[in-house]
């Protein structure tokens, strides 16, 4: 199964279109439930800022229609999950309505004070379940689930939160009074047979938190009273950015499914069935779940937007082929955009299952196995082309084998194991230590080029740069890294956080310097949560909003001038290293050569790029020339995916 998640792909609070075809190409693909609506929402007042669905009235129950018939086609399953947040709602948006809660309180996530729920708000807010519920019933979904964790039916359960003095407050029995009337409401509005569940916390690990016994007392009670049908079970408190990254959304520094022994406990104290989704990303952690019966069904939502093929796959004896989920959290950054499966999120223009072309059998160069090289030579092969890609290194992987010697990161290495045994499936002919120029690919006769030469690094306008290290060199060569080092970061992105905390775990004194007024503000909050952490575990001096004027040697170590960007005062500082991280330059000697031999003068037509047209023809003479990922600009794994993705398809 697929669980609930946002995805940023309603149009007017509805799940239209591009809604619905990003989850039919997981019932394509075989999955039994595709659950959505990540806290779809019931009231006008359970708002976080936008992006969630809006089930609050009757005129969702059409889109609910035609996306149930849409999933039913394939044999799949789709149930919503309706929610009213609690405090964790922003009271600054859509109508600026309070943000309510079983006590006054305030949460770190969205940081608004809660107003405390009276009768009359919650005698409302149950109404509203139930005519929720009723709208998915009539909308022809499969069942629905409510949510507990750190939303409003969690923040009555736990004493954490809940301080009221009242019925629905203080003992066991009073904190779950709420939990029971919205599941009754609910009841009587779809029946005893309609699937109901609740996607439930079965210990907020506090000390004064809910606890697993009191939780499975609770369960008790549900299940003992027909209140629900199935449990789909999470693990910690969701309070936090940080932990909602620990507990609900694991990313590729934690352990593989870290809370499925205490699911597994759950269990064995119900006998509903129970289901869970937090990084159980690979098929063999999801076949040990299910077939020690630890779950019911399995969770694998992050892993679904990396191969919504997984099933097909599986069945067709294709395992190998399955594209690894490696935990970058980029779906956060971008919801539901993989890091490296470009075509998620872009179902309505983009092919995640790409077919043998019309015009199939071109020859085809590919210059770079970097990201952009391996996507591009794996989407032209799947396409049926004759592909040859050139790589003037001894391994595949670009700056990605770099990426993943940073610990943080080490599981993007997937990202690159995945597409080389990829290539080798599909016969592309990979020509290692092979330093490319014009005469080499015009020996190919090629109809179409793709350059993905990449960059190398920009120290920017950086005066005695030469004194400087770039994040590929302390990645590369980390004994050049010696004493006390300045790591400047004039990009927000990845590289620069990432070695910074990798020399700070190796013991060494860091000063990590930025541009931005935040640590890594261009990348998904988990990554940045992660370095932040990595930053207050090694004392990692921090120092935010300086430009990095000029380098000079002083005594044999460097002296670093610094200037704020808001007072333009500077400051000086002595360091034994400093490294830049300024992005990258394109590599272009090899476009510029081939650049006038082409039938198109390496000109790509942004219009097509974007929104792809029909094949294009082969040129009457020549060869189509076209660059892609930071052979163009410094940019992301994602975007270089993209770029590859998008232009493959159209030959």
């Amino acid at each position: 199964m697929s669980t609930s998640h946002e995805t940023a792909l309603d149009e007017g609070g509805h799940p239209l279109e591009a809604y619905q075809r990003y989850h039919e190409e997981k019932a394509k693909g075989g999955l039994a439930l595709t659950m959505f609506g990540g806290s779809a929402r019931i009231s006008a007042d359970t708002s976080w800022g936008g992006t969630q669905l809006d089930v609050s009235s009757d005129a969702v129950v059409p889109a609910f229609r035609a996306f149930s018939d849409r999933i039913h086609r394939h044999g799949a399953a789709v149930m919503c999950q309706i929610s009213h947040v609690g405090r964790r709602a922003n009271a600054t948006v859509g109508a600026w309505l309070p943000a309510l809660g079983p006590s006054h309180s305030r949460e770190d996530y969205n940081r608004a004070f809660a107003h405390e729920m009276d009768r009359h708000d919650i005698a409302r807010i149950v109404r509203e379940f139930g005519a929720a519920a009723r709208r998915a019933k009539e909308g022809g979904l499969d069942g629905i689930e409510t949510m507990t964790g750190g939303h409003l039916i969690g923040q009555f359960l736990s004493p954490l939160v809940n301080r009221r003095t009242d019925a629905f407050g203080g003992s066991l029995e009073n904190r779950m009074r709420f939990l029971r009337m919205v599941y009754e409401e609910i009841r009587t509005a779809v029946g005893t047979e309609y699937p109901l569940g609740i996607r439930y916390t079965i210990d907020e690990d506090h000390a004064d938190g809910l606890g697993f016994a009191e939780a499975v007392a609770i369960a008790n009670v549900l299940e003992r009273e027909g209140l629900v049908d199935f449990f789909n079970c999470i693990f910690g408190r969701f309070d936090t950015r940080l932990n909602l990254l620990v507990y609900n959304i694991p990313d590729m520094t934690a352990a593989s499914a870290p809370w499925l022994r205490r699911v597994g406990a759950f269990k064995a104290e119900t006998g509903l069935p129970v289901f869970h989704a937090a990084k159980i990303a690979d098929v063999a952690t999801a076949r040990y779940a299910v077939g020690a019966g630890i779950v019911d069904m399995v969770g694998m939502t992050r892993a679904h937007m990396a191969d919504p093929q997984i099933v097909n796959k599986l069945r067709a004896g294709r395992e190998a082929e399955i594209r690894p989920c490696v935990g970058a959290s980029h779906c956060l950054y971008r919801p539901v955009h993989c890091i490296h499966n470009p075509a998620t999120g872009r179902e309505t223009w983009l092919p995640q299952v790409i077919e043998r072309s019309a015009h199939a059998e071109r020859r085809a160069v590919v210059v770079g196995g970097g990201p952009a090289g391996l996507e591009a030579a794996r989407v032209l092969a799947e396409r049926g082309h004759r592909v040859v890609l050139l790589e003037a290194a001894d391994r595949l992987g670009g700056q990605l084998v770099l990426a993943a010697k940073a610990r943080l990161r080490r599981d993007l290495a997937g990202i690159v194991d995945w597409r080389i045994a990829e290539l080798e499936r599909l016969g592309v002919d990979v020509r290692l230590n092979t330093f490319a120029e014009a005469a080499d690919v015009l020996a190919e006769v090629p109809d179409l080029v793709l350059l993905a030469t990449g960059g190398i690094p920009d120290f920017g306008p950086v005066a005695g740069s030469e004194l400087c290290l770039s994040v590929f060199d302390a990645l590369a060569n980390p004994v050049q890294v010696n004493g006390d080092v300045l790591v400047y970061d004039a990009t927000g992105r990845h590289p620069a956080p990432s070695v910074a905390a990798e020399i700070a775990a190796a013991g060494k004194a860091v000063t990590f310097v930025a541009r931005d007024p935040s640590v890594a503000p261009e990348m998904e909050h988990h990554s940045g949560i992660t370095y932040r952490k990595a930053f207050a575990e090694h004392d990692v001096k921090v120092l935010l909003e300086y430009e990095l004027v000029s380098v000079a040697m002083r005594n044999g170590r460097r002296e670093a001038v610094l200037r704020h960007l808001l007072t333009g005062r500077e400051r000086r500082s002595i360091h034994a290293q400093v490294i830049v991280e300024h992005g990258t330059i394109p590599m272009n000697e090899l476009f510029d050569g081939l650049r006038p031999l082409s039938s198109n003068d390496g000109v790509t037509d942004i219009v097509t790029l974007v929104d792809p047209a029909p094949l294009r023809a082969r040129p009457a003479a020549g060869f189509e020339l076209h660059r892609i990922g930071d052979a163009v600009s410094s940019r992301s794994v994602h975007a270089a995916m993209l770029d590859a993705l998008r232009l493959g398809v159209q030959f």
